[in-house]
């Protein structure tokens, strides 16, 4: 990185070359707010912060509830935690999606454009402390991942956790159906609406969903 105090890139590649050494250098601390998991998604940099987590080492991600879209997106977010990672997720939206390394660096992401997404890279202290302070302001107002998750249950009705009872138990739609006392069409399409309420693609994901949030089979 070259000594100003301020620059811009355009880009993931350009950010990537002029940038990316400060995601292997982090030695303290790393804190990310973001609304998703697409402004920051160089597989590359996120290798790097992984590496990195340690005793000693903190990394913070402050994240929109958009960013729960997904099971890919939630299967990330559990990995990092593992790692030791602490993700908190902020009701309110944040208008600057922010990298603070140290605190000693800064990268604020721009909007997205169609040369690709700009991005102000910054080591000006007093920059770095003031966006941190409300940072922080927001990370203490923010609810852990686990919380926000068993806190947004969907509601399920009798029938419904009976599906997903059939679900898990591995019973044929058929038989599940007779269960409950219902056409198999009628199964089905309640099957399907069951989905649409845990978010889930697939029945299996409508069963990791169910665990995920705390839901009884």
């Amino acid at each position: 990185m070259r000594n100003e105090a301020v620059f811009s890139v355009r880009g993931d590649a350009e950010l990537t070359a002029r940038a990316g050494h400060l995601f292997t250098s982090a030695r303290t601390e790393f804190l990310c707010a973001a609304r998703d998991l697409r402004t920051w998604s160089q597989p590359e940099s996120r290798a790097a912060v992984r590496h990195r987590m340690h005793a000693g080492f903190t990394v913070r991600k402050l994240l929109s509830p958009v960013a729960l879209a997904d099971e890919e997106a939630r299967a990330h977010l559990r990995l990092v935690r593992s790692k030791g990672a602490l993700v908190r997720i902020s009701p309110s939206p944040l208008p600057h999606e922010t990298i603070i390394i140290d605190r000693r660096v800064m990268i604020l992401a721009g909007q997205e454009t169609p040369t690709g997404r700009a991005y102000t890279v910054t080591t000006s202290e007093n920059l770095v402390d003031g966006v941190r302070s409300l940072f922080q302001a927001v990370w203490e107002a923010a609810v852990d991942l686990e919380t926000y998750l068993h806190s947004d249950v969907p509601h399920l009705d009798a029938d419904g956790r009976v599906i997903l009872r059939a679900l898990g138990s591995g019973l044929t739609d058929a038989s599940a159906a007779k269960r409950l006392g219902v056409s198999l069409r009628t199964y089905r399409r309640r099957v399907a609406e069951l989905m649409t309420t845990l978010e889930a693609d697939s029945r299996f994901q409508a069963g990791l969903r169910a665990g995920e949030l705390g839901l009884p089979r």
